[in-house]
């Protein structure tokens, strides 16, 4: 077995490039046995997998269960589609945003998708810069069983490392698609979709009274909230009441409670 031991092997350094957005232009990395599991079972283009060598029998365990035997991968990668290189524990770690990484690391091909909103319920996150709050509220809308999530203008990169961590594999299961403010409204409007807007204005009313089987539910920043043109595409002003004293709610908060009870 063959063992990749330096940081400056061109494969790593390549690799490495993709922890970089300017870089991430026909794939990304994905960290951990989970999201690799995940990426295999949904068809994604695995390039490439790092493992490190004392991890191979849960890497061949993890193939064979999803039908990629690590015996064929070795035989002929063009077979699977599929390359494995070995690598120590410290070149792995070079390829990692977690400080204390799993043992294996994927590159993962884009592959690209369509949406024609023909669906029931989308999440609209519009300029919400938070990697954390964006990566939770997109594995929410996958457990809520929203058919969709659109990133308007700033909204963070879907595919940086600390969003995949916090999606959990979640965009492999439903479309995750990035557009600008304009384009995105407009194609929501163009598809006939109730556009929910959330914000605190006068005008806006509480999510209990609204009884959609369709809708487009918009998030805005952490700070600023929505955009003046977010209100205006919007069909519907919505809030969450809070009896409390907090002034507000967590954004990725907020978007929980809403897709779970409308």
């Amino acid at each position: 077995m063959e063992i990749i031991s330096s940081k400056e092997n061109k494969k790593i350094k390549e690799a490495r490039k993709l922890l970089t957005k300017k870089y991430r232009k026909i794939s990304y990395l994905v960290e951990g046995f989970h999201l690799l599991e995940e990426a295999l079972k949904a068809d994604h283009p695995v390039l490439q997998i790092f493992v490190e060598a004392s991890k191979e029998e849960k890497l061949e365990k993890l193939l064979a269960k999803v039908g990629r035997p690590i015996t064929a991968v070795k035989q002929s990668s063009e077979l699977t589609g599929l390359s494995v290189n070995f690598v120590t524990p410290e070149v792995l770690k070079s390829l990692a945003e977690s400080e204390h990484p799993q043992g294996v690391i994927a590159e993962v091909g884009f592959i690209n998708r369509k949406v024609d909103f023909s669906g029931d319920k989308y999440l609209v996150l519009e300029h919400v810069q938070d990697p954390g709050n964006v990566g939770t509220m997109i594995r929410t809308a996958d457990a809520a069983g929203f058919d969709g999530v659109l990133l308007l203008g700033e909204t963070a990169d879907p595919y940086s490392p600390k969003v995949i961590r916090a999606m959990q594999g979640s965009h492999f299961h439903l479309p995750v698609i990035k557009s600008s403010v304009t384009e995105g409204f407009k194609d929501l409007q163009k598809a006939e979709l109730p556009i929910l807007t959330t914000t605190l204005s006068a005008d806006s009313v509480a999510y209990q009274t609204i009884h959609k089987e369709r809708f487009a539910l918009v998030m805005g920043n952490e700070g600023a909230g929505v955009s003046e043109e977010a209100v205006k595409a919007a069909d519907i002003l919505v809030h969450i009441e809070m009896p409390g004293q907090a002034e507000s709610l967590n954004v990725a908060v907020a978007a929980g409670i809403l897709m779970f009870s409308m």
